[in-house]
């Protein structure tokens, strides 16, 4: 078994594409800002050449911000294509509720991309496990917030644990790669270790561990569900480790840096674009309920936005470590008598890996 942590990386991207905001659910948990993100479902062309923006890039010089005019000429030899360093996870509100999802992930195959994802409800809106094929897609990602019914019903919706579990295996038995994703909360973490019983059989080839964002409807929820430091620490880990025994690659949130290590901002290294229909393109997923995005698209070109936005933060360095956790979430941050922080939090981006 092994264990490491996923450094950031500038030859590689991550293109967490919203193609509507629309959802059949209401999760406690979820980011979704209408507000901020939109209410379009876009339409298929548009999904089609916003894709080509970003499987056309050329590769960014992050120490020659001049550089990085975004909309050049494809033909240019001078360019790198970058799809096949671009992994795609197709978004909602509920992905397969677009009755084209289908079109899409066909074109970001022909595009090239290096990895294809929908993360979904398990619904499976629109016949989707029939209108591709696992040579189509690399990972159905299933959202599930509980060991059982009760809780993750009372997170994501009346009915949700049967039709995730049903979904699961309607896809492992079509051959689909499936994983799985568990949104931690004060809601639902003593269930946490029960999840190994539940999915060390099902097929899942991955589990992702998340930690809850106070960001777009949970921002305005009345007490703090993050989870702290001590439980974090003590729980995470193991159980990663536990559920890591049976073949299943766990990946979760570095959150809290040891005194040892140096915090960094993916921002400042990597290439992760969050999109949403309204033409906005964060970079930093925290930020994502203010108008601070770095780029958007307009008339089908990703255009850098004026200043102050996200970038201008990247760089700030302050004793608590993410800036953007420290202005926008610092629910889990905590002090000393003299003002200094007990800890510093680690990118969002910054994941562990159990293999």
């Amino acid at each position: 078994m092994q264990k490491q942590t996923v450094a950031f990386s500038k030859n590689s991207s991550n293109l967490f594409f919203h193609i509507l905001t629309k959802c059949n659910l209401s999760c406690t948990h979820c980011y979704i800002n209408k507000d901020q993100h939109g209410v379009d479902t876009l339409d298929i062309g548009t999904i089609k050449k916003w894709l080509k923006l970003f499987a056309n890039r050329p590769v960014s010089d992050k120490n020659n911000p001049k550089q990085a005019l975004i909309n050049k000429n494809p033909a240019d030899k001078s360019m790198v294509n970058k799809a096949a360093q671009t992994n795609v996870i197709f978004l909602g509100g509920e992905p397969t509720l677009h009755p084209d999802l289908h079109l899409a992930v066909k074109e970001a195959k022909s595009l090239g991309f290096k990895s294809i994802t929908i993360d979904t409800n398990g619904y499976l809106f629109n016949n989707i496990l029939d209108k591709i094929s696992c040579d189509d897609i690399d990972y159905f990602s299933f959202s599930l917030d509980g060991a059982t019914q009760t809780t993750n019903d009372s997170i994501r919706g009346e009915g949700s644990y049967d039709k995730v579990m049903e979904g699961i295996k309607k896809a492992v038995a079509k051959n689909f790669s499936c994983s799985m994703i568990y949104t931690v909360s004060e809601k639902n973490f003593h269930e946490l270790e029960l999840m190994e019983d539940l999915i060390k059989n099902l097929g899942i080839k991955r589990f992702f561990i998340q930690v809850i964002g106070m960001r777009g409807k949970s921002s305005g929820s009345k007490g703090n569900f993050q989870v702290s430091k001590e439980n974090w620490l003590k729980t995470i880990p193991k159980t990663a480790k536990k559920i890591a025994g049976h073949g299943i690659v766990v990946t979760y949130p570095k959150v809290f840096l040891n005194n040892d290590e140096t915090f960094q901002c993916a921002g400042n290294v990597a290439d992760n674009f969050f999109v949403f229909p309204n033409g906005r393109v964060y970079q930093c997923p925290i930020c994502e309920d203010f108008p601070l995005h770095s780029l958007e698209i307009r008339g089908n070109k990703l255009i850098p936005t004026q200043k102050i936005n996200e970038k201008d933060l990247f760089k700030l360095t302050i004793p608590e470590g993410c800036v953007m956790n420290k202005m926008i979430q610092p629910q889990n941050l905590s002090y000393n008598k003299v003002g200094e922080p007990y800890h510093q939090i680690a990118c969002c981006m910054l994941k562990e890996e159990i293999s």
